[in-house]
């Protein structure tokens, strides 16, 4: 009697809305539960859903009134948000769940982020901007960060993504939201998206099936034919479908296409044809999770089935949800007629309830909670930014650079103008221009006609060496040439004529078929500030361009064209080398949050392993007070990272070619060490930093004045001269018969104990000086000619200011006690600063990617891209532990022994003993673990960042950083 009665109670319980929401069956007793409250005409509804809002005069309206109607009468399964604010949309979302009795499957048409709905969100960058990108990590990001605004908004389904091939440049819905022409990219792209949303609990949505790409009516309007046969459909338009289908898509949208070779039915769409989705989608492809049909108030559909005619044919062809069916009661009656006319079987449509209703369940829907307004719309965009930033890095396509016009480097003497086409104001490229150049800005709207542009031709004749053109503000679609006039297209051809030109295309990339006979071209994709920021960028060399273009624009410009460099370390998949991503992603929440509490301004991160980069992101700004935003080629002050990959190199390179014996003493090799008590120390010693010299002398406070830190005028001048010529700073140079006074007072300097670990800049300022005697060759040069121009490094070296802009170049801090100016291109240390900038402890500037050319040579035992450059005897030699007091090895540092019951391991717990590198003070490191085949570096400028330059250490940014990516190897070797 008492078991009864509790499972009666249970019953009646989860017949309630509250316990709908708040359960804790499992899905299947969750499902039967919701299920058996339903009424026929709730059944039916579950499978329906509704517009929540539309734009009218630039401006949401929602249809608050309706929609509470059908969710109050007919218990409607689903709402599908549009145009609004998200406190909007969240209140009314939070309202209906509250008011449904049984959860709603929320939904979003947002293809490049809720942005593309959402005012005041900040919109993604569109499908082939992102097909332009090498990189299908970064589309695993990208789906990652729409699941995440998705999930705080309360959203479960997005529609998204497009996965039509667009071969058909004049396709008038498609077009740009495809990632290209190509069916391999296409699948592999939008697999990431789709996995980056559903590994973060939002359910994606293959479309629109079985391909929309190949056509030249918009559906929305008509209804497009496409006539190709069953095989071409198979070998093009249902490749993706299939890759995303066997990989677990959550659900898939039906097209309204005629297409004859799958149904000759007249005017019948294909989201209302049996033959396309019981027939190809389940029978032939097997497909089993959810289908939702377009929306059934396009005029492709409406125009032949109107007044709920299209949601009884749309379950009758197999779909499960009806998206936008306008008329409820009316698509509920005229499914009722279907069932009656056995035309539909109610265990069918039974079944598609339950389907529907498992969904909820897996996303969420069993246990609802409501969205919280709190910073809501900060949330919604906190991770936008920077990734467009980021794709705006990897997509930006040099499709053609006669004369090497580019890099365009700023500061140029040459003369440049900027004409914006289309433009009305000044564009943030504009700025950029005016920034970087000097630029005179021309702004040419397309309401302007050919006198005008011959107008401006006259007026700028003679003025300029060089002129960029811009194209703005055009339209998506190829309707009319994109709305792009033809006065500015004539402009651009006789600016091609006249000048040394280069043309930007901010916005669709087929556009570019109006320059396919000039010399210098760019399709930049988007028309935003942030893409306009980074094209600036890329015209004055801070990073390559590394996009290729995602379609064919014109026989010049044909699919996969793009000017990119060779690089000699691939990109790949981190799972493709043993790595979870997914557990990668929390390097990005480390760095973040270093940057936030104010630990470091901004900084790179790389990760390689088996010789392919899985992980590579660059974060935040160059400072506090500097907006520029970090590259992942922005060069960095290496500080003691300078040792290991300059200094050591040469030493070792020295050694094998029996140039060197590390027995012997400095004064076998630097005789003017001689008559000191320097001249005996052991050059093995000296790499171990245990022959007793001092860790740090301060050169530099002999030549200030002791009260106010101005520097002595007998030992520096403003401007170099003859006599003073050693470069020490931003207007700052030291006699240079300073130098012998360097070198005298570390001879002067107290010796200690040989044999105890003191860890010295001394010993590597004399390691330096050892490479220079046996080669002749001061160290810059030598670790160059041996190392960095055999690897074609362009970017490694010392002294950097005088290869490259000062804006290429992480600003290391703002100094005050020695040379009191912001530096910038010049070594941070000042003993390194005093030897010219060129010293064997400190000096060295390079980006990650270079940096990690330089391990993988180690870690291949002395062979990289066909160049042998060290033995691997040596590299065992030196990388091995070398010493009984403490944990080097011979010029590389390694980890403490002990760490296994160490309280602070070092440098992270989970480093193999095998492992090699070094730190650096301004916030570097590089370290190598041949167990794992794995290089892990950080790059950053911690003394800048106006407070606490030691709170880096205290979060112990860079060991998080580490122990992430040994938590992330998915099996240890």
């Amino acid at each position: 009697m008492k078991k009864g009665w509790l499972v009666a109670a249970g019953l009646i319980l989860c017949g309630s809305s509250f316990a709908q929401k708040k359960s804790k069956l499992s899905a299947q007793q969750w499902v039967d539960s919701v299920f058996s409250t339903l009424s026929e005409d709730e059944k039916i509804a579950q499978l329906m859903v509704v517009r929540m809002s539309s734009i009218r005069n630039g401006q949401p309206v929602f249809y608050d009134s309706l929609v509470n109607d059908v969710v109050k009468r007919y218990n409607v399964g689903g709402i599908c948000l549009f145009q609004g604010g998200p406190i909007q949309q969240a209140q009314r979302v939070n309202a209906l769940q509250k008011m449904a009795k049984t959860p709603i499957l929320v939904t979003v048409d947002g293809e490049w982020g809720l942005g593309m709905r959402f005012d005041s969100v900040q919109s993604l960058p569109r499908q082939m901007m992102l097909g332009a990108m090498q990189d299908a990590q970064l589309m695993y990001d990208y789906g990652k960060i729409v699941a995440d605004q998705c999930r705080r908004i309360g959203i479960q389904v997005n529609y998204a993504p497009v996965v039509d091939i667009n071969n058909n440049p004049d396709n008038p819905v498609i077009n740009d939201r495809s990632f290209g022409e190509d069916k391999f990219k296409v699948a592999q792209y939008g697999l990431q998206y789709m996995k980056g949303m559903q590994d973060h609990g939002v359910m994606a949505c293959a479309k629109h099936f079985p391909g929309h790409g190949d056509v030249a009516v918009d559906s929305h309007y008509d209804l497009p034919v496409i006539n190709k046969s069953r095989d071409e459909l198979d070998s093009l338009e249902l490749y993706p479908f299939r890759e995303l289908f066997n990989a677990g898509v959550g659900s898939v949208m039906i097209a309204h296409l005629a297409i004859p070779s799958i149904d000759k039915t007249k005017n019948l769409a294909t989201s209302l044809s049996k033959k396309n989705v019981n027939g190809l989608l389940r029978k032939e492809l097997g497909y089993k999770g959810l289908s939702f049909t377009d929306a059934l108030e396009m005029q492709g559909v409406a125009k032949f089935f109107p007044d709920g005619e299209a949601s009884a044919q749309s379950l009758i062809a197999g779909n499960d949800m009806l998206c936008l069916p306008g008329d409820i009661p009316g698509g509920i009656e005229q499914v009722k007629k279907a069932l009656k006319r056995k035309k539909l079987k109610w265990a069918d449509l039974d079944q598609k309830v339950k389907k529907v209703l498992h969904a909820k369940y897996q996303y969420g829907l069993a246990n609802w909670e409501p969205v919280d307004f709190h910073n809501l719309t900060a949330d919604l965009n906190k991770d936008v930014p920077a990734m467009r930033r980021r794709v705006a890095e990897e997509a930006i396509t040099l499709l053609r650079n006669s004369g090497n016009i580019l890099p365009l480097t700023a500061g140029t003497s040459q003369r440049v103008a900027y004409i914006a086409m289309g433009g009305k104001k000044d564009s943030q490229f504009a700025d950029r221009m005016r920034d970087d150049y000097n630029a005179h800005v021309y702004n040419f709207d397309y309401s302007l006609d050919s006198t005008q542009a011959d107008a401006l031709l006259t007026l700028m004749r003679n003025r300029y060496d060089i002129i960029i053109t811009g194209f703005h503000n055009y339209n998506r679609v190829p309707a009319r040439n994109f709305g792009i006039s033809a006065a500015a297209v004539y402009l651009n051809s006789q600016v091609e004529k006249q000048y040394r030109q280069v043309t930007f295309y901010f916005g669709n990339p087929y556009a570019t078929r109006n320059s396919c006979d000039n010399s210098v071209v760019l399709a930049a994709y988007e028309d935003d500030p942030v893409t306009q920021e980074a094209a600036a960028d890329l015209l004055n060399g801070k990073f390559p361009a590394k996009g290729k273009l995602p379609v064919t624009t014109c026989d010049a410009f044909r699919y996969g064209s793009g000017i990119v460099e060779h690089r000699i370390l691939p990109e790949t998949w981190a799972a493709n080398v043993g790595l979870d991503y997914n557990k990668l992603l929390k390097i990005d929440s480390i760095c973040t949050d270093a940057i936030a509490q104010k630990a470091i301004p901004g900084c790179v991160v790389m990760v390689v392993r088996d010789g392919k980069i899985a992980y590579e992101k660059a974060f935040g700004n160059y400072a506090y007070t500097d907006s520029a935003a970090v590259h992942c080629e922005t060069l960095y002050d290496l500080a003691s990272v300078t040792k290991v990959m300059a200094t050591t190199l040469s030493v070792m390179k020295l050694v094998d070619d029996g140039k060197l014996d590390i027995s012997r003493t400095l004064g076998d090799y630097l005789p003017w060490t001689i008559g000191t008590d320097k001249s005996g120390l052991i050059i093995r010693d000296i790499l171990l930093h245990q022959a007793g010299l001092k860790a740090f002398i301060p050169f530099y406070r002999e030549t200030i004045d002791p009260q106010d830190g101005s520097p002595n005028g007998s030992v520096y001048a403003y401007k170099p001269d003859s006599v003073f010529n050693v470069r020490v700073a931003d207007n700052m140079f030291m006699r240079k018969d300073w130098t012998d006074t360097l070198y005298k007072r570390i001879l002067q300097s107290e010796l200690g104990m040989r044999g105890k670990y003191i860890y010295s800049d001394n010993d590597f300022i004399f390691l330096g000086k050892i490479v220079e005697a046996i080669s002749g060759k001061p160290i810059d040069v030598f670790a160059r000619e041996n190392f960095y121009e055999p690897l074609m490094l362009n970017h490694t070296g010392f002294t950097p200011r005088a290869r490259f802009p000062k804006n290429f170049i992480a600003p290391t801090e703002q100094e005050t006690t020695f040379r009191k100016q912001l530096i910038q291109g010049d070594v941070h240390d000042p003993g390194a600063a005093m030897f010219g900038g060129v010293a064997g402890h400190a000096g060295l500037f390079s980006n990650a990617y270079e940096l990690a050319v330089l391990s993988q040579m180690l870690l291949n035992k002395g062979t990289i891209n066909g160049k042998r450059l060290l033995s691997a005897a040596i590299i065992n030699q030196f990388t091995a532990y070398s010493s009984d007091v403490s944990r080097r090895g011979l010029g590389f540092d390694k980890p403490e022994k002990d760490n296994a019951v160490r309280s602070e391991p070092y440098p992270s717990l989970s480093v193999s003993r095998e492992t090699y590198g070094h730190t650096g003070f301004t916030g570097t490191c590089i370290w190598i673990d041949p167990t794992y085949n794995l290089t892990y570096i950080f790059l950053s400028n911690r003394v800048n960042n106006n407070g606490d330059m030691n709170r880096f250490l205290k979060m112990s940014v860079r060991p998080k950083v580490q122990e992430v990516i040994y938590g992330s190897i998915k099996v240890k070797k």
